[in-house]
């Protein structure tokens, strides 16, 4: 299973941080690929040999659920980190904006006229 994205780092340790996540939160036993070799870290290793139908369907909705969670707390962290403010005079914006260099709205493609 490719949980990259997930990772806070691509390293053996975020791996092992994911998979204790994993193991504590989602109660799902699942195998690090760094204890199979793997040369990537997160990948995971899922066994379902002995489960029936009903067990395995759980356990994907389990894991589905953990991973659209943390793909929220992801996005949420993102949009925290954008807090852009416009640092010039008023003046200054509007010399950028009305730029004669602008394409938009003084473009002459937008003035074509056939």
């Amino acid at each position: 299973m490719d949980l990259r994205r997930l990772l806070k780092e691509q390293t053996l340790e975020s791996e092992m941080n994911l998979w204790r996540l994993i193991m504590n939160e989602v109660k799902l036993n699942v195998s690090p690929g760094s204890s199979f070799h793997c040369s990537e870290p997160g990948w995971f290793r899922v066994c379902f040999a002995n489960m029936d139908d009903d067990t395995v369907e759980v356990a994907l909705e389990r894991i589905r659920v953990f991973v659209e969670k943390q793909q929220v707390k992801s996005k949420r962290k993102f949009q925290n980190n954008l807090n852009l403010k416009l640092s010039c005079t008023p003046r200054r914006y509007d010399e950028s904006v009305m730029s004669p260099h602008m394409m938009s709205p003084r473009s002459p493609l937008v003035r074509a006229r056939t």
